[in-house]
């Protein structure tokens, strides 16, 4: 055993293999060391078996349940070559086709050459008894695959690269993968394999290739622009994107602007004016920015055609309701019947709800059909509740999939197959990116309307564009801004505190009263913070104020660190579902998912299969009491971002049961990477959801994740009970910092051409 750096070098035997997910090659391996040790070893291993040699580089860790284990950062392995050895591997299922029977008869009539036979001479398998010709070559077919793969994994292993992105080279170009590497190696940083750029470079390097070769620097340019899209821009300046590239690779101007040329001319890249300054755009971002922009000046030249009293039915709408609108209410109810799009906005209080209902019913009297959507499943929910009317996702809506490759998103509703609709009510529209926008545009029949609402003050879209911002300060589409605090919520303090927050100005943190709905516990370390949030999740709000855990949300800025939601997670799993008696559990790697954890879907997954049930009774643990008398209706689709409780976990069909809200979908268990779990959540998923009660906490964290913005996103959360736990200088710092990123998109500037 060797140690430098923290990192220590083992090398033995792989006894057995404890777990491995064959999707991402995570894998837990029992090993035993030339010192005759025994330990245990967990890392991305694609296809370890046991009888295999391994020397693992790594840094020994303790798990909560598991006690001392190696994580492996590298791994260099070997086949077994004694026959004692070929029989442990081949008998363990390494190879499928081959068992303990089979192995036993190859290992007696080849002995110590048995692998290479199997890789380089199967018609000699064929020759056995009970093989045949198809069966042989099925089984090298199947030991090439795996070889073809760890020789990837080894060559890549020498320059850092992690075993992931082999599995993901050799799944895209299978025996090619290798081959194509030694012509450019960039194409693992391209967004089908998803190495980064470094890694890329690194192996490019110690190829040989020269520091300004045109695929070095076609390879830094696109890395530029989709780190950047990434990042919220859909394009960069070139002048800018000369020059961040330039300091990114070494190279000189003219290098980057030959690639940049070679690229627009391919179509990868396109090069457009955008107020006087020339723009470089990933082709597919440029595509929905000037598709956005031409659609949405199309619908706005076109007025319906009004054949109603708009008046009259406005009237019908407000005695129906027995609410007497304001009129800046009564005004979007008139512009939303009288234009083909329209935008609703404003901060928490101001009747968005109400008036987003109403214009439901208006639109009802009017013989429209509405379709409600919005960009998450808890705020489609959301509508659905306030407006009685069916309401979906965004991709659901439009039935997002997969292309048949499998690699890239599409939307089979379209202007070939349009939605059946007379108009589309949008909320949360501040998260929407400019890909969502064109999708949901292209979908539009013609003569259909748009109303867009949402909070123009909360954090913009995780992907490219400002979409929100962007059309309102376009001023082409008429827009109607509610600012009136009603007064059955004015006397919230969640409500003044947040209009508090976005004027720059500091709320009242001291003075928690009994009937308050806002509360500020000062809390000066992550320990004594962590602590007792734990204590109000699982003791004080239960208890004292008649809140169950299932409708608390704690919200962090972060994922890392002592105040992020991993940790936040891990101690609250622990405070609100311990392990017990009767409550199965299922480990994926570091994490134990157990039935009654709350958990959220983390990517997009359009082929899922869910059953929708007619009824559940959820109590505070989310197992208990549950009924699914009827399954109504079946489909496919989770979405990130969806929060659901863990219902059932069957080790013997290796699935688990997650349902989401009336929505019950089984994962298998190599798809259990797509789960996190959810008693903690960041600001930024939050987006989009309420919750009865939120507790959100503050202390000091990121720069770019301390802000204004950041803060009152995580405020305007709370329904009905808000507890800020933290420091009262991290809370006036997050309000000072009222930076705003700039976010490069052309879209305004489009709609004003």
């Amino acid at each position: 055993m060797d140690e430098q750096n923290n990192y220590i070098e083992v090398s033995g035997t792989i006894k057995s293999l404890v777990y491995q997910n064959e999707e991402n090659g995570y894998t837990v391996i029992r090993l035993e060391t030339q010192d005759g040790e025994s330990m245990t070893v967990v890392g991305c291993l694609p296809y370890a078996a046991p009888g295999e040699q391994i020397t693992v580089t790594g840094e020994m860790t303790r798990h909560p349940t598991h006690g001392e284990q190696l994580k492996a950062q590298w791994a260099e392995r070997s086949l077994p070559s004694s026959a004692g050895a070929i029989y442990e591997y081949l008998s363990s299922g390494a190879i499928r086709g081959i068992g303990p029977a089979t192995a036993t008869l190859l290992i007696t009539e080849f002995g110590e050459n048995t692998l290479a036979v199997i890789e380089n001479e199967p018609e000699k398998l064929a020759q056995i008894r009970g093989f045949g010709r198809r069966k042989a070559y099925e089984i090298s077919d199947a030991f090439k695959r795996q070889t073809g793969l760890r020789r990837l994994i080894d060559f890549l292993s020498n320059y850092y690269v992690p075993p992931i992105i082999a599995i993901r080279l050799y799944r895209a170009y299978g025996e090619n993968a290798l081959e194509l590497l030694h012509e450019n190696p960039y194409i693992m940083a391209g967004e089908k394999i998803g190495a980064s750029f470094a890694e890329a470079d690194r192996l490019a390097v110690n190829m040989g290739f020269e520091e300004d070769s045109p695929e070095r620097v076609a390879a830094a340019t696109i890395y530029e622009l989709r780190h950047n899209a990434g990042n919220g821009h859909t394009f960069i300046p070139s002048d800018k994107l000369i020059e961040v590239t330039c300091e990114l690779i070494g190279v000189d101007a003219q290098s980057v602007e030959e690639a940049l040329e070679v690229l627009c001319d391919s179509g990868e890249l396109v090069l457009s004016n955008i107020a006087d300054r020339q723009a470089i755009y990933l082709a597919g971002l440029f595509e929905a920015e000037t598709y956005g922009a031409d659609r949405i000046k199309e619908i706005c030249g076109e007025k319906p055609e009004i054949k109603w009293d708009i008046e009259s039915l406005i009237s019908q709408v407000e005695g129906e309701m027995g609410v007497k609108y304001a009129d800046s209410q009564l005004y979007s109810l008139k512009i939303a019947a009288e234009n083909s799009m329209m935008i609703l906005t404003g901060g928490p209080g101001t009747g968005k709800t109400t008036t987003v209902r109403a214009i439901v019913s208006l639109f009802d009297k009017m013989g429209l059909k509405t379709l409600l959507t919005a960009p998450t499943g808890r705020a489609a929910k959301r509508m659905s509740e306030i407006t009685g009317k069916d309401a979906s996702t965004i991709h659901r809506l439009l039935e997002a999939g997969f292309s048949l490759e499998g690699d890239e998103l599409i939307f089979r509703r379209d202007e070939n197959d349009p939605l059946d609709c007379d108009a589309i009510i949008l909320d949360e529209c501040s998260m929407v990116d400019i890909t969502i926008l064109k999708a949901l545009l292209k979908a539009m029949p013609e003569s259909c309307r748009l109303i867009m609402v949402g909070d123009a003050d909360q954090l913009p879209s995780i992907g490219p564009g400002h979409v929100f911002q962007d059309l309102i300060r376009s001023g082409l589409i008429e827009t109607v801004r509610l600012t009136e605090i009603f007064r059955q919520t004015a006397a919230s303090r969640i409500v003044s505190n947040a209009h508090m927050i976005i004027r720059g100005d500091y709320p009242e943190l001291s003075g928690n009263s009994a009937d308050s709905d806002f509360f500020f516990l000062k809390r000066t370390s992550p320990a004594q913070a962590v602590e007792t949030i734990a204590g109000l999740c699982g003791e004080r709000l239960p208890k004292n104020m008649g809140i169950p855990p299932m409708d608390i949300q704690v919200l962090s800025p972060t994922r890392r660190g002592e105040t992020g939601t991993v940790y936040l997670n891990s101690v609250l799993q622990k405070v609100l579902n311990p392990s017990a008696e009767g409550k199965k559990e299922k480990n994926f790697g570091e994490i134990v998912f157990r039935e009654g954890d709350r958990v959220m879907q983390t990517r997009n997954n359009y082929d899922i299969m869910w059953t929708k049930q007619e009824k559940s009774d959820i109590n505070n643990k989310g197992v208990e009491n549950l009924d699914f008398p009827n399954k109504t209706e079946q489909g496919t689709g989770v979405y990130n971002g969806d929060v659901g409780v863990i219902v059932s976990i069957d080790a013997q069909s290796e699935t688990m049961s997650v349902l989401y809200d009336d929505r019950l979908a089984v994962y298998a268990f190599d798809m259990l990477n797509e789960l996190e779990h959810a008693f903690a959540m960041t600001v930024h998923k939050a987006q989009g959801s309420e919750y009865r009660a939120v507790i959100f906490l503050a202390l000091d964290g990121p720069p770019q994740l301390m802000s204004r913005s950041i803060l009152y996103t995580a405020v305007t959360r709370a329904r009905q009970l808000l507890i800020i736990v933290g420091g009262d200088a991290s809370v006036f710092k997050m309000i000072d910092n009222h930076k705003v990123t700039r976010r490069f998109s052309g879209l305004r500037a489009r709609l004003a051409q």
